[in-house]
């Protein structure tokens, strides 16, 4: 499968340090990874590292983001009070495909504790490849930002 070589930038609690180290080492040939952290599985709070993903991918067009936690709804919730910045929550290639087409979703994030590695991975390529349709789907995402 091709990518366009691009930044990701990537950040997890310490529900999702495993799943993280996994997916920067089967996609470390193919994209650039700026890690946020967290770096083990002490415990630590993951609004710090959603904030930080988020910064970045904000401040560098053409970017995306890779947020992880145990269930994925604190990483979304944190990273979506940033204007600009549209996380979709994930556990399935078609779900995460979608957020890409209709919303043109810069960040996904994956609930580490509910999927396996092997459905992020699939969920993640598939966000990878999917591309923005515009049209329609614009007009509704300019209504999004308040």
């Amino acid at each position: 499968m091709e990518y366009a070589k691009m930044k990701i930038y990537i950040g997890s609690d310490h529900a999702g340090v495993d799943l993280k180290s996994q997916i920067k080492t089967r996609l470390q040939d193919r994209f650039e990874f700026d890690d946020a952290g967290t770096f083990t599985s002490d415990s630590v709070d993951y609004p710090d590292f959603a904030h930080k993903v988020a910064e970045n991918v904000l401040s560098d067009s053409g970017s995306i983001g890779i947020l992880i936690c145990g269930t994925g709804n604190g990483m979304a919730i944190t990273a979506n009070k940033h204007a600009g910045i549209r996380a979709a929550l994930c556990w399935s290639p078609e779900i995460s495909a979608l957020a890409k087409q209709h919303n043109n979703a810069n960040i996904i994030v994956l609930p580490a504790r509910f999927i396996s590695t092997e459905m992020a991975m699939d969920t993640l390529n598939a966000f990878l490849t999917a591309e923005f349709e515009g049209g329609r789907h614009q007009r509704r995402i300019d209504k999004i930002n308040i």
